[in-house]
């Protein structure tokens, strides 16, 4: 399987934008912000670096000491965005997360901080709207994920799920 710079970088791009909308929940930690930043910068047009990975890395240790679980959601969410860069032309059901793992876990820290799974949702429709269509293109091209039974695997589920429908638009 070939996967093309500019695919990933429309898919990073797309995942960049899902988890700046759950930053705000990380208040007062640089090292998410750090990660969507490195990770735009990539969607950008900028070489696929070691700063995206060192910056997904640090995320990932502020969502390892962080104790409110919407924030350590939203700091999951930059690094999935970060991940994205990296997504692999294995045809691998794990790859799949990387493509859905920005906007999964934006729409679980959201849910989180109201404590309502119908915001979730919301963000779900929400991330679906802006996708770009060679999102959708990318994920046909894997076989189909395993997200698991917990809230986070649903949420993995209705975003596959819409990734893999035809676009109406």
């Amino acid at each position: 399987m070939e996967l093309g710079l500019d695919e990933l970088r429309e898919l990073a791009l797309w995942s960049a934008e899902c988890a700046e909308q759950v930053l705000p929940l990380v208040q007062g930690d640089p090292r998410p912000g750090a990660a969507i930043e490195a990770v735009r910068e990539f969607g950008a047009g900028g070489n696929r670096t070691k700063a995206i990975r060192t910056t997904a890395f640090a995320a990932l240790k502020a969502a390892g000491e962080l104790t409110d679980p919407p924030a350590e959601a939203a700091a999951r969410a930059a690094v999935a965005a970060a991940g994205s860069a990296y997504l692999h032309p294995l045809a691998a059901a794990t790859q799949v997360k990387h493509i859905v793992g920005a906007a999964q876990y934006a729409a679980y820290a959201q849910e989180l901080a109201v404590g309502d799974p119908a915001v979730g949702d919301a963000f779900v429709r929400w991330a679906i709207e802006r996708v770009p269509e060679v999102v959708r293109e990318l994920i046909q091209r894997y076989p189909d994920g395993s997200p698991g039974r917990s809230r986070l695997g649903e949420l993995h589920r209705q975003l596959e799920a819409e990734l893999r429908r035809p676009s109406t638009s």
